[in-house]
This record gives C-alpha cells, structure tokens and sequence, in this order.
C-alpha cells in the first residue's frame, strides 16, 4: 500500500483540551481527525503476537522483521484509507509510549511529530473529580467499583487518578518517559489555559511546528466532528466540547479543600503540576 498520507499524533494528559485541540484542526478542509483511537492499541498487538507466533518465529529472521514492518506501517495506512483529506491526526494519549514504533512506520524519526495537550495537573484532578460528581448521580465508576473504599474520600479518588495505572499517572509518566528518551524536539507542547485564552496564537505555533499550511479558524463555532460514546469509559460527557473557545478559570481552588491540599499527595502534585515548562525554551 502506497503510503500517501502524512500522519501526526496527538498525545498529551487527560482532561487537557486534546479533543478541542482536534476539532479546531478538523476545521481545517486538509485535516482528517480521530476520536480517541484504538489503532496504536492495535499495531502493538499484531507486533507483539507476529514476535511469539511460532510460524513467523520460525520465519527467516530478516525476511520476518520485512514483512511485519510492511504489515504494520499498511495497518495504519489502511486506518485512514477511508478519507481522501492528506493529512490525517490519530488521537492516543498513548502514542508517547510508542514513538519508536511511530517512527518506523512513518518513515523514520524525523516524520514524528506529536501535538502534546498539557494542563495544570491540579485542574486535570479536579476536571475529573467533577465528572466523577456528575456521573455518580446515577451511575458508578469503574474505579469506584474496583476501589470502592479509595473512591469513599476527595483525597482517596485524587490518589487514585494520579496512580501509574490510572488515566492521569499513566499519561504523564508517558510524556516523561517520551522526553527521557529523546523525543523532546518531536513534541510540540500545547497548554490548555494557552489554547483556551490566545487560541490563533497557539495554533499558529501548532502549524509551524507541522510545517503545514496555516488555515482561518472559527474559534467562536467549533463544531464537533469527533463523537465517543462515554459510557464505554464510565464517565458522562467526557469528551464533548464547549462550541465557543474562552479562557476557563482554575477549577481546583474550588472543587477541593484542605482535606486535599494538606495532605502530602497534593504537596507532590504540586511540584509536578505544570511540569512542562521545564522542557521549554525560555
């Protein structure tokens, strides 16, 4: 399959604007975008299953390593056959986990390019306290069903969020990691109170750093192209957008109390909270 479209990724915390962020892109009549997608997910499957399927195994070894890299980098063509836009996004906070990969089947290292959605990491934990509130009305968590002590406190369920198998622990130890491993100039770092507040100014950053074409965007009427069905991930309205694009103030200062910040869970959250201004350029 020949590979004619050009792909980026885009990563980055939950609860960080990376929806926003795709719907303003998908403005643009060049620009396919995806929903939260599954096929990074997919691609380390087949990866992982070609290594210990005994008939591959058994392969010539370089003749094997060909054709699983032909097969993968087809994969994710083909994930994107069905738009005739060129230049297409591919939505996985998980993508800074698998960059390597990323780069092999995009042509190599410096075809990576990922748009990096960040947020104070306090207002990351509160946007999801908040949807924990709305959605416990009539509904459970699957955290909560699986900690259900832990989920009893502010603290417990903050504790919970930023644990290395949770949502928020699990991102950002991925955008770490992607750094450590000297991905840094491939990662475009977007905040989420920056894009909110000066939208043209940040995607002007956005599009220099693709190298792309600069298009006109309505920041007043973002229309939502992407739509998920939240239930699969437990929460109410995890992934729909507000139309207009505006500043929002900081959540945390109002959604929890000293039972949180006094504890020695938020005294680390807080060195950590908006550790993405270390890797910029002053």
């Amino acid at each position: 399959m020949a590979s004619d479209k050009t792909i980026y990724f885009i990563a980055g915390l939950p609860r960080s604007g990376s929806t926003l962020l795709a719907n303003i892109l998908a403005q643009n009549p060049r620009h396919y975008v995806t929903p939260t997608s599954g096929i990074v997910d997919m691609l380390v499957q087949v990866r992982n299953g070609w290594d210990s399927n005994d008939a591959f195994r058994a392969m010539d070894r370089h003749l094997s390593e060909q054709v699983k890299g032909d097969v993968l980098r087809s994969m994710l063509q083909a994930y994107f056959a069905h738009t005739d836009r060129p230049v297409c996004f591919d939505k996985n906070r998980y993508w800074a986990e698998f960059l390597e990969m990323g780069a092999a089947l995009t042509g190599g290292r410096e075809q990576v390019k990922v748009l990096v959605t960040v947020r104070d990491v306090r207002d990351v934990l509160a946007s999801f306290e908040r949807l924990y509130r709305t959605t416990s009305a009539m509904g459970q968590l699957p955290q909560e069903a699986a900690l259900a002590l832990k989920f009893k406190t502010a603290l417990g369920r903050v504790q919970v969020f930023i644990d290395d198998s949770q949502p928020v622990g699990r991102a950002y130890n991925a955008i770490r990691d992607a750094v450590t491993r000297g991905w840094k100039d491939r990662m475009h770092f977007i905040d989420y109170d920056d894009l909110t507040a000066r939208p043209a100014e940040t995607m002007a950053k956005v599009y220099r750093f693709l190298g792309e074409e600069p298009c006109q965007h309505d920041y007043n009427n973002v229309e939502q192209v992407t739509f998920e069905d939240d239930s699969v991930y437990g929460f109410k309205d995890l992934h729909i957008i507000r139309q207009k694009v505006e500043p929002q103030p900081p959540q945390w200062p109002r959604v929890f109390d000293d039972a949180v910040f006094q504890s020695p869970s938020w005294k680390t959250i807080e060195s950590v909270a908006q550790f993405w201004k270390l890797y910029q350029k002053p």
